[in-house]
């Protein structure tokens, strides 16, 4: 039977060839989905059609509209039925007479139905008092009657709704938080409300009513087939219930993907998580847009006029090179070049999250459209910008999210596929594997302060279960996907291998711990052989607290956290061993030398500044300078309070320490005094270097009083303030008494900072103790720092001094 003979079947029998048509045509086979929908829709308004005519004979003024998913023709198999009887306030008794004609016929099918009565004014009145009343008028379909009672109601609620966008707008962005803290995210929920959930069918219809403001519109490429994704699912799970549902029980998960012709239930559910996530992304950046313009609009005409006539265009503060925060977002500089500069995604990515900001959909798009794959290993900087990412806490989450709706994030990183959105049929996981990766890496940002390698940190919590895509143990695939991706993002081979062993092994620890035996001896030493150094030790002890905590409530407890930490303690002691042998100091080059011996004639500063152009190993010459290898070489005169005067130097000129080193060099025989050699690797914040001259001027400026650096920085951070973005675990300093026979070694491990070496300079300065030698690196937003520290007699701090001094520098740096 054709859907024409249903149709006619259904308006000749009447109710009863209403229903038999409609078991028809819901049993088809040969029709799912929009056609069906759409089916479904146009059989009930030919039924009601007849039922109308039926009723309304000799009345005027008087139509019946469909309101809500029946109003958008969007017909499920067990949707109510919305509809709305429409009239000019004439004839009441007849209006009410034809009602019942309407609503009891549906009663009797057994079919729920909203309805009300009322006239065009009755139903703006409503409308401006209840939102949800307003936002399914703004879906009104005529059915029958009088069309022109439709229309005009139609026209009236469009133009209403456009006049009231400003506030009603705000109050349906609260609505949907609202209902989002309550039924949770549909793209991660195990047995999630289709229609209710974060990023689900009533968040679709949100965007619409947005859009129809004419004040915002979402991203739209895929966000259609999204909706329809979830609305084939709710068919489907209607058809195999029976009932008027919307949550997707685990119990039924296998027979709804039975009905959509999927694998199984896991494929059911990354389908629904995939079009989940994209309308969860789109009412993001539509609320964002909503946000701006409003905040654009409430700027009053004549104050506009005052700021230069018309609207002015956006401020723009750069953040790194190319990058720039404008109206609130990250978007690209104008003088940015995607094609050009294949780090670009990420440098623009950790900007943002570091600041705490999102990243623009122009500039992601612009970004995805453009930009050329990275070569093979990245480039340092591309590998220090992830870090970067992934050590800034909470908002690496959104701007993640970001990347990856534009098909960033696979291009990158081409074994993300298999996880992303990957379901884990686990009480105990509150995310998908993907999401669980991300969280991981925000648990780890702020255990960065305990590991001497927080870039090793974070990658291995990007990636401690990314084997979860491959059939077997996923700790076994992950390990061989791991070494292929550290040594892809340009990790040495020491480092692969450290990253390969905490994928690895990332649940030994707490399997061990929870499951073994502690006092036996062959346990810890099991654990030793596996873990293989302390620092690796470290580094799994912190990755493993983040994996649970990073899992759900369930997975970590303070009896837990005990027991890691008592086998902690008894691997480590296996793996003690005597102190390491003092370090040879290496013989300095012929250029350090001759800089030396200029600085010891001249008693001044002499300095040399170039890039290093040599690729890194593996790497083919690319014709540019190495983003972070620009060498700055410094020779200086023995004499107090260098350190800081350099490193203010260079925050002064915007310039940021990757690694430094600065050690005493002694001159030739012949040659009175010693030199302070410092060799240090910098890169501009933005824009180009300064030049070499410039720097030296400043530096002997800093070293004989004449510039105050601290005040210029001062002046400069009151200037320009810094936005308020990432909230940093505190400095923590420590004093390791073992790691020298010759000096006391202070280590800091801190947020990276415009100024921040300044400061631990001058603290150090300020507590009268010689800076031996020291060894700088800032591992993406992180910096570790070790100090050799002596007194004015050259010998090691006394242990209570030394303890002093470090609690005072810690103090400096929160304060």
């Amino acid at each position: 039977m054709t859907g024409t003979d249903v149709q006619k079947e259904a308006e000749d029998s009447g109710p009863s060839g209403y229903a038999a048509a409609r078991l028809r045509l819901l049993t088809e086979e040969t029709r799912s989905g929009p056609p069906r929908r759409a089916a479904l829709a146009e059989l009930t308004d030919d039924w009601l059609t007849g039922l109308f005519a039926a009723g309304a004979e000799g009345l005027r003024g008087a139509s019946l509209v469909a309101v809500g998913g029946y109003g958008r023709g969007e017909l499920s198999p067990r949707s109510d039925l919305d509809l709305l009887l429409l009239h000019d306030g004439g004839d009441t008794k007849a209006v009410a007479a034809l009602a019942d004609r309407l609503w009891y016929p549906v009663w009797d099918l057994g079919l729920d139905l909203d309805h009300s009565v009322r006239t065009p004014a009755e139903a703006r009145k409503t409308a401006g008092e209840d939102l949800k009343v307003q936002l399914g008028l703004l879906d009104a379909r005529h059915i029958a009657g009088d069309l022109g009672l439709t229309a005009s109601l139609r026209t009236a609620i469009l133009a209403d709704w456009r006049n009231q966008a400003p506030k009603r707008l705000p109050e349906l962005q609260e609505l949907c938080a609202e209902r989002a803290e309550r039924q949770g995210e549909l793209q991660y929920l195990l047995e999630p409300d289709l229609k209710e959930a974060r990023g689900g069918l009533r968040d679709a219809t949100a965007l619409r009513a947005v859009a129809a403001s004419w004040l915002a519109d979402a991203p739209r490429e895929g966000l259609a087939d999204a909706r329809r994704r979830l609305l084939d699912v709710r068919d489907a799970l209607h058809l195999t219930t029976g009932r008027a549902t919307d949550r997707l029980a685990l119990q039924e998960q296998d027979q709804v993907a039975a009905e959509l012709g999927l694998l199984d239930a896991d494929t059911l559910l990354r389908q629904v998580y995939e079009a989940a996530r994209l309308v969860s992304y789109a009412s993001d950046v539509t609320w964002r847009e909503v946000g701006r313009v409003l905040r654009s609009r409430a700027v009053r005409p004549r104050l506009r006029a005052m700021l230069g006539g018309g609207k002015p265009a956006g401020e723009r503060s750069p953040l790194a090179e190319g990058v720039v925060e404008q109206d609130g977002e990250v978007v690209l500089a104008r003088a940015a070049r995607p094609e050009r500069d294949p780090v670009l995604p990420l440098r623009a990515a950790a900007a943002a999250a570091q600041a705490g900001l999102p990243l623009s959909l122009h500039a992601v798009r612009r970004l995805a459209a453009t930009v050329r794959p990275l070569p093979t290993p990245w480039p340092a900087e591309a590998r220090e910008q992830l870090v970067t990412l992934l050590g800034s806490g909470r908002p690496t989450i959104e701007v993640w999210e970001a990347l990856e709706a534009e098909g960033l994030i696979t291009r990158l990183l081409p074994d993300w596929e298999r996880v992303r959105c990957r379901p884990q049929r686990n009480a105990v996981h509150l995310w998908t594997v993907d999401r669980h990766l991300i969280e991981t890496a925000v648990r780890a940002s702020g255990f960065t302060r305990r590991v001497s390698r927080p870039d090793l940190l974070l990658v291995a919590a990007l990636l401690h279960d990314i084997g979860k895509g491959w059939p077997g143990d996923h700790s076994v695939a992950g390990e061989i996907i791991a070494k292929d991706v550290a040594a892809r993002i340009g990790f040495d081979r020491h480092d692969v291998t450290v990253v390969a062993t905490l994928v690895r092994h990332h649940l030994l620890l707490i399997d061990t711990a929870t499951r073994r035996d502690l006092e036996d001896p062959a346990t810890v030493r099991s654990v030793a052989e596996a873990v293989g150094s302390q620092g690796t030790l470290e580094l799994l002890h912190a990755l493993t607290e983040a994996d649970a905590l990073a899992t759900g409530p369930a997975a970590w407890s303070s009896w837990r956290g005990s027991l890691v930490a008592d086998l902690v303690k008894r691997v480590s002691a296996v793996l003690a061993g005597d102190a390491p042998d003092e370090p040879e100091e290496a013989a300095p080059t012929a250029e350090q030398e001759r800089l030396a011996l200029e600085a010891a004639a001249t008693g001044s500063p002499v300095l040399s500044l170039r890039a290093q152009t040599e690729p890194p190993a593996g790497q083919e010459p690319s014709g540019d300078p190495e983003p972070l290898g620009v060498e700055l070489l410094i020779a200086v005169p023995d004499q107090p309070g260098v350190l800081p005067a350099v490193a203010g130097v260079l925050a002064m000129h915007r310039l940021t320490v990757r690694t430094a080193e600065l050690r005493s060099l002694y001159l030739p025989d012949g040659v009175d005094g010693s030199v302070l050699l410092l060799d240090w690797r910098v890169a501009a914040e933005y824009g180009s270097l300064p030049q070499a001259a410039r720097l030296r001027s400043d530096l002997v400026r800093a070293l004989d009083g004449s510039l105050d650096i601290a005040g210029r920085l001062a002046e400069r951070d009151a200037a320009y303030p810094r936005r308020r973005g990432v909230v940093a675990p505190a400095a923590r300093v420590s004093v390791h008494p073992a790691a020298s026979r010759l000096a006391t070694v202070i280590e800091v491990r801190s947020q990276d900072a415009p100024g921040l070496l300044f400061r631990i300079g001058q603290a150090l300065e300020d507590a009268s103790v010689q800076v031996r030698s020291a060894h700088v690196s800032t591992l993406g937003a992180n910096a570790v720092d070790a100090f050799y520290v002596t007194g004015p007699e050259g010998a090691p701090l006394p242990g209570d001094e030394a303890a002093s001094v470090a609690r005072k520098l810690e103090e400096t740096l929160r304060g």
